[in-house]
């Protein structure tokens, strides 16, 4: 497979730069085996049966995006990918120069920040003192609101890029198909029977890196932690019992359970995957996938297409430009049926 098979024309326009007036009033494609339906996201609960499960990722969003001036002088921009215990991360940072083990900066004016290495496209840092460094992203840092979205992280922002159901910290990006869902939506489904489970995974910003590589196969893919609770496990397992289908809401629910399922068999527990979905890829656990529209030329466009099929998704792709659907984070949604 060659990466250019999965690119797409994308008017600016489409690209959305603020969520919509309220959670829900996003539009929905509907991708089945007899075709494309255009719908709205609130009749999502027509397409859900009972005993069917929904799979939702709560991993909470971090203010990672933090700013600051180096000692020797220059500005500096940190973007904390990981949190490794209570006072080091790893971290993407933008300065005018590389720093070095051992040098400095101060953040938000009032962190101190040390150098204590680089591990590939990551920098380690420690950040000094006693308060943790959780407590001092929520005091000072930014949501790191995605590359294509181009305002400052606002009020707004800090409500609307997290789910209503976020509640373990570590992600810097959003699982966004989860944004769609009010509280209102989720009773509406467990009402009718539906069950709700959750995983988490830990977004990481690898997930808007662009394949560089022109052969699929030479791309190196990111690391992100996850866990599945047992009680998720028996939910499916339940589900499946009963006849219901397993519906993933985003693409990391899907590969925390595709991941937690290598060896065959769905089981509980945490760990790191840096799986990649590409046409071809036999799917074990997840029949259902509700995703938003992603970048061309990505790992998540090509999830989606060993999900739905290559040409159907492609068509469905290119029926969302044609009919001004709104794409990305903020955008609108899609629920995809498993290719058989």
């Amino acid at each position: 497979m060659r990466t250019s098979d999965f690119e797409f024309d994308l008017p600016e326009q489409l690209i959305a730069q603020y969520p919509p007036e309220q959670r829900g009033m996003s539009r929905l494609l509907r991708v089945a085996q007899s075709g494309l339906n255009d719908a709205n996201f609130g009749d999502l609960q027509h397409s859900l049966r009972e005993h069917d499960v929904l799979v939702l990722n709560d991993t909470r969003v971090l203010k990672a995006r933090l700013f600051g001036e180096k000692t020797s002088g220059g500005k500096v921009e940190v973007l904390v990918e990981r949190v490794l215990g209570e006072h080091e991360v790893l971290a993407q940072l933008r300065a005018s120069k590389t720093p070095k083990a051992g040098s400095g900066f101060i953040l938000a004016g009032v962190i101190t920040v040390t150098v204590l290495g680089r591990s590939g496209e990551f920098f380690h840092l420690r950040f000094e003192g006693d308060v943790a460094v959780a407590d001092l992203l929520e005091r000072h840092g930014n949501l790191p609101l995605p590359p294509y979205i181009t305002h400052a992280a606002g009020d707004e922002d800090d409500s609307r890029y997290q789910t209503v159901f976020a509640r373990e910290p570590g992600a810097v990006a959003a699982p966004t198909a989860g944004l769609h869902f009010g509280a209102d939506m989720l009773k509406v489904l467990s009402d009718k029977g539906v069950g709700i489970a959750y995983v988490t995974l830990h977004v990481g910003a690898g997930t808007f890196k662009p394949v560089r590589a022109e052969n699929v196969e030479e791309h190196v893919m990111h690391s992100e932690r996850y866990s599945i609770p047992q009680a998720t496990v028996e939910a499916i397992a339940g589900a499946k019992a009963r006849g219901g289908r397993v519906i993933a809401v985003g693409t990391t629910s899907l590969r925390a359970l595709e991941s937690a399922a290598a060896g065959g068999a769905l089981r509980a527990g945490a760990g790191e995957t840096n799986i990649f979905i590409t046409p071809g890829y036999r799917f074990k656990v997840v029949d259902v996938l509700l995703t938003n529209f992603h970048l061309s030329r990505s790992t998540l466009l090509m999830l989606v297409c060993a999900f739905g099929g290559m040409d159907k998704m492609m068509a469905a792709y290119r029926h969302a430009v044609a009919n001004e659907y709104r794409f990305f984070s903020y955008g609108d949604a899609m629920l995809i049926e498993r290719e058989q």
